[in-house]
């Protein structure tokens, strides 16, 4: 906590000398008391949500921009993060896959050869990315089962003893393995990955992703088929939850190179419509 007061300190100290406030000032305009805000600066007071929120006002600055940890304070990403903020959602969905196409370090010359099936249990993922594996004749994988491989332990045992935090750290381990050792293959990513910044980033800058999508009712229909009753041992609102879980995520499933719906579809028709988004 002392290193993160420091580091707001400094980037709060950083961004009024770069707008030329004195402390006096910037302490008047929010009426901050001097001493306060000399604190502040030297990493020595916590503040409250509402005085962050005036602060980053009178600076004009994103108050993310402030308290986020780890981010460079520079003028370059302020002004990046002032400008995408500004951006409508298809023109900041553009720009963040040219930054990954850029600066991501991607060999993008094996991507198309590497195909991510990303989507929610009951999407497909399974299914379609064995048979598709068959027809590219490549290895097909499943992130979960490879975790468990790696580890020797099962999903539950997993985050029975490490938690979140740990399961998120295998499945990043896990997927830097499979791309530094095989440069053709079909996977199936879980279905949370995509609330892992980092590694899912990782995937869609390595991977040609597709979003398997299904309607609610789909999706739990086919868990259910597969013998697996755990939706509804678990919760008495399932269905609710899952639509929350879509709703949730969609913005982040829609960051995938391409879209398959597949409500409605036999396995047959789902496979002969992948293939063709494949089609370069």
């Amino acid at each position: 906590m002392n290193a993160y007061l420091l580091q707001l300190g400094e980037r709060i100290r950083s961004v009024r000398e770069r707008r030329g406030f004195t402390q006096r000032q910037l302490a008047k305009q929010c009426t901050l008391s001097l001493r306060s805000l000399v604190s502040v600066e030297q990493g020595r007071a916590n503040l409250t949500v509402a005085r962050l929120h005036t602060l980053a006002h009178a600076l004009e600055v994103p108050i993310e921009f402030l308290t986020a940890e780890g981010t460079p304070a520079s003028p370059a990403f302020e002004q990046s993060t002032t400008f995408l903020k500004k951006l409508p959602p298809i023109a900041l969905e553009h720009a963040y896959k040219l930054l990954l196409a850029k600066f991501a370090g991607a060999n993008t010359s094996l991507r198309r050869f590497r195909i991510a099936l990303t989507g929610l249990r009951g999407a497909g993922k399974s299914t379609l990315g064995s048979l598709l594996a068959q027809i590219l004749q490549c290895p097909f994988i499943e992130l979960d089962k490879q975790i468990e491989a790696d580890s020797g332990q099962t999903l539950t045992i997993i985050f029975d003893l490490y938690g979140q935090a740990g399961y998120r750290r295998m499945e990043r381990e896990a997927l830097q393995r499979l791309l530094a050792k095989h440069r053709r293959f079909v996977l199936a990513a879980g279905g949370s990955i995509v609330s892992d910044p980092t590694t899912y980033n990782l995937l869609l800058s390595e991977c040609f992703t597709v979003w398997l999508r299904a309607k609610p009712e789909e999706h739990m229909a086919r868990v259910l088929k597969q013998g697996d009753r755990r939706p509804i041992a678990q919760s008495r609102q399932a269905m609710r939850d899952l639509r929350r879980i879509l709703w949730s995520r969609e913005a982040l499933y829609r960051q995938a190179d391409a879209v398959l719906d597949t409500s409605g579809q036999s396995i047959k028709q789902s496979l002969q419509s992948l293939t063709l988004l494949l089609r370069p």
